[in-house]
């Protein structure tokens, strides 16, 4: 199992001082530290293991085999990847694995292209007029809504937020768990892709299809007082 713990190279920048800093507190045997770690990273860790195993309950067995990873595996950590990333390849290896063992063996990263490069459009036809129209030949029927133009506790009711909510899972597993990372956790493309193993090409088509359905669905909560 040592080889599941070793540190991936070419995966985005190296440890950062905090990185480090932390790491340091872990090697002493620094509880606190190690609970930050898992306040930090354990939701998302469940949420990218459920990607590649059958069960919620398989995946949080994943993710507690990946914390015991990574207490072993903090001697060999040299910081050529961020600590970040080196804990959620740790996962994604343990996850790929007991995934094969459970019958689930599609890779996240072969759902990804194959998403990626199906056909897809983000508006649906109907929202413009007709390519034989004779003067609004494919132009909006009616433009979306401005959000800039909406009072912001409209925007952030929870009515708005349930919807949100909602049409994110809705979507399919690939563009959902990109728009989650990006989006809601705040992980930059370059974590996204190292970390799921996917190309920056992929990442973008998969959220901007993503960011693309949940607009749809919020324009059309908000535009429903307006019909």
């Amino acid at each position: 199992m040592a080889e599941i713990e070793q540190e991936p190279t070419n995966s985005g920048p190296p440890a950062s001082d905090d990185d480090l800093q932390l790491l340091a507190a872990l090697r002493a045997g620094d509880e606190a530290a190690f609970m930050t770690l898992v306040e930090r990273y354990n939701a998302p860790l469940l949420r990218v293991a459920m990607m590649y195993v059958p069960s919620r309950a398989v995946a949080e067995d994943v993710v507690q085999e990946t914390w015991l990873g990574v207490l072993q595996g903090l001697a060999r950590f040299e910081g050529r990847s961020s600590l970040k990333t080196w804990i959620f390849r740790i996962l994604t290896n343990r996850a790929k694995t007991r995934g094969q063992r459970e019958g689930r063996t599609v890779p996240f990263s072969d759902l990804a292209v194959a998403d990626a490069s199906a056909p897809e459009t983000s508006v649906d036809a109907d929202q413009f007029w007709p390519p034989d129209h004779p003067s609004w030949a494919n132009i909006w029927v009616s433009y979306p809504r401005n959000w800039n133009e909406l009072p912001e506790d409209r925007l952030l009711s929870r009515e708005v937020m349930e919807r949100v909510r909602a049409a994110i899972a809705a979507l399919p597993p690939t563009q959902r768990e990109v728009i989650t990372l990006r989006d809601i956790d705040g992980w930059s493309s370059e974590e996204v892709c190292n970390i799921l193993e996917i190309t920056e090409t992929n990442q973008r088509v998969l959220l901007h299809r993503a960011r693309a359905k949940v607009r749809k669905e919020v324009d059309q909560y908000l535009n429903a007082d307006t019909v």
